[in-house]
């Protein structure tokens, strides 16, 4: 099994973020996204469902949401949630572990696609997906466009965060795609503790193929999930591939 970066008090601390993306505001918005595509009584499998940050807004729309995730402690915090111990959830890894039957859209949100940091890992990603899916079904991914053109001069180092307690800093290997995400946050008794993350960034071409050798199309890309136009200025993308109808 790979290794679980969101253990212990990572995972006790993961909806404690100021990211937009935990504001109820977003959660419809993201939600709504997906119910669309879900459509009526459809069902929704989340590749890393975590605390049900995501699954649980869904499955209030009328979603059937079942979900894949590494880590036991982030399901913890899901199974603690109301409603979180009546989603199917199975504990694997979600380039490989299997849910019973056919979903209508299987989703992958937050960059987490980059976890997975190896090709090989990216392209089963995008394969077991597809294996999930109903004809016609899609596979959404909301990933960030690779940040090394925003980095410092050296194109190595860049930061995304700056406050007094919490500073993160992505650093970036050209040779291998491989990136790391350090976050340096302030623990109580004032000092700093470290924890940083690899991931293995793409770019939305790249994804595009892993796509059409899982046997799936692009069908739309918008730079958020407000459907706002992908563009070249784009910091990020959300994008939905789908299968074969028939």
């Amino acid at each position: 099994m790979p290794h679980d970066y969101f253990a212990g008090g990572i995972a006790a601390r993961y909806d404690d973020d100021s990211d937009v993306r935990f504001t109820d505001e977003h959660l419809a918005l993201e939600a709504g996204f997906l119910a669309q595509l879900a459509g009526e009584d459809g069902r929704a499998l989340e590749l890393a469902i975590g605390t049900g940050r995501v699954a649980l807004p869904l499955a209030a729309l009328g979603v059937e949401v079942a979900g894949i995730d590494l880590s036991e402690a982030m399901v913890r915090q899901l199974r603690a949630k109301h409603g979180g111990d009546g989603l199917t959830v199975v504990i694997g890894d979600y380039t490989t572990a299997r849910v019973d039957g056919d979903f209508d859209v299987v989703y992958l949100v937050f960059n987490t696609i980059g976890n997975v940091a190896s090709q090989d890992a990216q392209v089963a990603t995008f394969e077991n997906a597809a294996r999930h899916l109903r004809p016609g079904g899609c596979f959404v991914i909301e990933t960030g466009v690779p940040g090394v053109l925003g980095a410092q001069p050296d194109r190595r180092y860049r930061v995304f965060d700056h406050g007094g307690d919490h500073v993160g800093i992505d650093e970036y290997d050209f040779a291998t795609q491989m990136m790391w995400s350090h976050h340096y946050s302030r623990r109580d008794d004032g000092a700093y503790a470290r924890n940083s993350v690899p991931f293995r960034y793409a770019w939305p071409s790249e994804l595009d193929l892993m796509a059409r050798i899982a046997g799936m199309r692009l069908c739309e890309r918008w730079a958020w999930w407000d459907r706002t136009p992908f563009t070249s200025d784009s910091p990020s993308h959300v994008s939905v591939w789908e299968t074969p109808s028939g």
